[in-house]
């Protein structure tokens, strides 16, 4: 995105000086649907945003304009409501929760544009919430603290967007930092950065094009199989709160229905595989974290079944390929992204060959993004 250009064109659109922001995308290296499990995830913020440019009005109304769909929306900050279109949502409900806490607003104009791929599952979304909370912040002089942003952004998804999302991909696209990952506890919100040295590879996504809403039923469904767990473990062991809290002899033990058992199950290890990941990384050794990647995913697909037929060919087709240490499918599931570790010759060759394998199994256009742990939300 040439930041120049983003600023002409808010100016074309609101012909007042702005206030111009960014927020970036995600990546999880590992660590998938234990967010809201009170478990441990590592993402990295990336080189891939969302674009703010923000103005006062001098009367109530809410203007958004979206690049993406060369569309306006309005409405007045009085009568804040979902909306049926969408996109507005994510804007509106951040504004929702600021008013909620006592902040004073006034109308605005919002000019939003960016180039994280939306429905990769790079968390566009919690990047224009994040986006949103901090450039309200900067216009209106509010003084929100980073967790606040990441916590009003989340809360506006479960508003507003209704997906009762985890704390993970806000936290990510606000404490993002260069070349390196952070280690979130979902639970406390203690987390620790890990130098993320990969000398020699390449963080390579593979984007299905095919489009998923984290807002379908199966998500919730996951979420709701996860609490069944925890509801029959905690009749023998009161003080579960959370799929965090449980061992696997408990699951065992209190656990009859094997569906339940086996999406739990599945958390539990992932949780586990989180920690181990981090050492790999500690000790510079990348072949461990690829193959703890290979596990994930393996999991995702077959235990937690919220993979898809192309993502699963995605992580088969470069399984066998020496140049390949790690790869499995990121973000919610059914469509997004596959996450790979290359090494860094061998990347351009790599996404040649799996684009075309990928256009003859399935008639759709691969799109390959090669992607670095980035700064957080900040202004322009």
């Amino acid at each position: 995105m040439h930041i120049a250009d983003f600023k002409a064109r808010y100016s074309s659109h609101f012909q007042e000086a702005g206030t111009f922001v960014f927020s970036p995308g995600r990546i999880n290296i590992i660590g998938e649907h234990t967010d809201y499990n009170g478990g441990f995830v590592l993402p990295a913020a990336i080189n891939h945003a969302i674009y703010v440019g923000v103005s006062k009005r001098t009367d109530t109304k809410i203007v958004l304009y979206a690049e993406d769909f060369k569309a306006y929306f309005e409405t007045d900050i009085h009568a804040l409501a979902p909306t049926e279109i969408g996109w507005p949502n994510y804007i509106l409900g951040v504004v929702d929760q600021l008013i909620k806490r006592g902040y004073s607003l006034s109308g605005f104009n919002l000019y939003l544009d960016g180039d994280v791929p939306l429905g990769a599952g790079l968390s566009s979304s919690a990047a224009v919430e994040c986006a949103t909370g901090y450039a309200l912040s900067e216009l209106f002089a509010l003084n929100l603290g980073k967790m606040e942003i990441a916590q009003i952004g989340q809360l506006a998804e479960h508003t507003f967007a209704g997906v009762n999302c985890g704390i993970m991909d806000q936290f990510a696209s606000v404490f993002g930092k260069e070349n390196e990952v952070v280690k979130l506890d979902c639970r406390s919100l203690a987390y620790e950065y890990v130098p993320f040295d990969i000398t020699g590879h390449k963080i390579v996504l593979l984007n299905t094009n095919v489009k998923h809403s984290l807002g379908s039923t199966a998500y919730n469904t996951r979420r709701e199989q996860c609490e069944a767990a925890v509801a029959a473990v905690k009749v023998k062991y009161p003080d579960v709160a959370l799929l965090r809290d449980v061992t696997v002899p408990m699951l065992g033990e209190l656990v009859t229905d094997l569906e339940i058992y086996t999406k739990a199950r599945f958390v539990i290890d992932e949780i586990a595989r989180v920690t181990q990941a981090c050492e790999a990384l500690r000790a510079g050794d990348l072949k461990k974290l690829g193959a703890y990647m290979y596990e994930t995913h393996e999991g995702l697909s077959q235990a937690y079944e919220v993979s898809c037929p192309e993502l699963d060919f995605l992580v088969e087709v470069v399984k066998s390929k020496e140049a390949v240490l790690g790869a499995r499918m990121m973000g919610g599931g059914f469509g997004g992204c596959t996450i790979n570790l290359v090494k860094e010759e061998e990347v351009a060759a790599l996404i040649e060959e799996v684009s075309t394998s990928y256009l003859t199994e399935f008639k759709k256009e691969l799109t390959a993004y090669v992607v670095t742990p980035s700064p957080g939300t900040g202004k322009l």
